[in-house]
């Protein structure tokens, strides 16, 4: 008798672990109907089953192992195996989330995700050492300082390639068909610019390099600078959004606003459909009704889907480039307690139309690959330069070439024009001044 009260005892005092494990991870367990007790009984059976496993492990295991280690990797086991984007932040990576969030913080600069449990590459973010590297969306990071991470929770292998600033670490890329290939980096402090801007041809072209709360006060004062400096005659405005792998939603709504004058911007629905939300714009146009072109690719994903998504739906902007990425889902920061916290997927993100992001993306308006322009060898042939060529003037003087040696060694070398040898931000631009050209043009009588 004494002994069946003692294994009765240990059977609750496995159970009460477990639920107080839950309660740290948010959850709370429904009271249920009587209808449901067959389930409920089968629950508290998993529940007994799990206090008997952790016993087990505490007891038996080659190595004596704290506790909260044990609480800890099954919360995280329990969180990661719902979907790639649902994990438990400890003290470290809860701070290090925050730090994101403001748009400063130490590591390599790339967005990576979880995909058949391998390490896939959303996007580096300009000017980090992932970037300057070369790596590109796609990428399958396969090991680290030759060690395989393939199978590994994402967090395991983000911890392996976290390191100190200024230390090394090769990265085994596999990218497409090719042999995998070794790409080493230098860890570094990133602190992210969100918005880049300049002027081409009268067009203005913002990039946004992520959503932190530095982006929509970029954006703003980017737009006016376009207004300051060409007045009426800006043309257009481009918003690049490639290889942007999202951030905060409250900047995707922001962002979406300043160019929006009405209607919704997004809708979120959960488990509970009647619970969901939808967002609305309010007046105001920042570009003042300018043409407006979005540049999207593979490595656009999530808050960059939203605004592309809301942009494309309302007409107020042509998307062009190819597919997005596809993440559509919301996830709620939940604190636990002061230093901890779940990242937990909460409902699907839906464009103002009612189509979901999720596993879809964007699909841009005008499909254009990337690709890169290169001068043709040779150069480019014209009447003027075939031999005996007739000068275009009649007073032209006969003595002066222009294209003497003397002519050509003064001239200075100029900067290089990114629009001319990026294919996908050529084409925007050439959308933006056929529209202009377009508009200029006077009907006929």
């Amino acid at each position: 008798m004494q002994n069946w009260t003692q294994v009765s005892r240990l059977r609750l005092w496995h159970v009460a672990i477990f639920c107080a494990t839950l309660f740290v991870a948010g959850m709370v367990i429904p009271t249920l109907t009587t209808a449901q007790s067959s389930s409920k009984e089968e629950t508290y059976r998993q529940l007994g089953l799990f206090g008997d496993i952790f016993q087990r492990v505490r007891e038996s295991y080659v190595d004596e192992i704290d506790d909260r280690d044990l609480i800890e990797a099954a919360i995280t086991g329990m969180l990661t195996s719902l979907d790639p984007h649902s994990t438990f932040l400890d003290t470290e990576n809860f701070s290090e989330m925050q730090e994101q969030t403001k748009g400063r913080f130490g590591g390599l600069g790339v967005e990576i995700t979880m995909e058949q449990g391998m390490v896939k590459v959303v996007s580096p973010i300009d000017d980090t050492p992932a970037a300057r590297a070369g790596l590109q969306p796609e990428d399958y990071l396969i090991a680290v300082d030759d060690e395989s991470i393939i199978g590994m929770q994402l967090s395991e292998a983000v911890e392996k390639l976290r390191g100190k600033v200024g230390s090394k670490v090769t990265v085994k890329v596999q990218r497409g068909q090719l042999e995998p290939f070794d790409v080493t980096l230098v860890r570094d402090f990133i602190k992210i610019r969100s918005v880049r801007s300049e002027i081409f041809d009268g067009i203005g072209y913002v990039r946004l390099t992520t959503f932190s709360e530095q982006t929509t006060p970029g954006l703003m004062d980017a737009v006016d600078d376009f207004f300051r400096e060409e007045g009426v005659g800006l043309k257009g405005i481009v918003l690049d959004l490639r290889n942007n792998p999202g951030g905060l939603l409250t900047e995707a709504i922001s962002v979406s606003d300043a160019f929006l004058e009405e209607g919704e911007i997004v809708s979120t629905r959960g488990r509970d459909t009647d619970g969901g939300s939808h967002v609305y714009a309010r007046p105001g146009d920042i570009a003042r009704g300018l043409p407006m072109v979005v540049l999207i690719n593979s490595g656009s994903a999530s808050a960059s889907e939203i605004v592309a998504g809301a942009l494309k739906d309302h007409k107020r902007a042509v998307i062009l480039g190819t597919r997005s990425f596809g993440k559509g889902s919301v996830q709620s920061v939940i604190p636990i307690s002061n230093t901890s916290a779940i990242r937990l997927t909460t409902a699907r993100y839906y464009t103002p139309s009612g189509v979901s992001i999720q596993g879809l993306g964007i699909v841009p308006d005008i499909e254009v690959e990337l690709a890169r322009i290169e001068p043709v060898e040779g150069g480019v042939v014209r009447e003027e330069d075939l031999k005996g060529a007739l000068d275009g003037s009649e007073d032209s003087d006969s003595d002066t070439s222009a294209g003497s040696e003397d002519s050509q060694d003064d001239t200075p070398d100029e900067p290089v024009d990114r629009s001319k040898i990026d294919y996908q931000l050529a084409r925007a631009l050439d959308l933006i001044r056929g529209v202009s050209v377009f508009g200029a043009l006077k009907p006929t009588s």
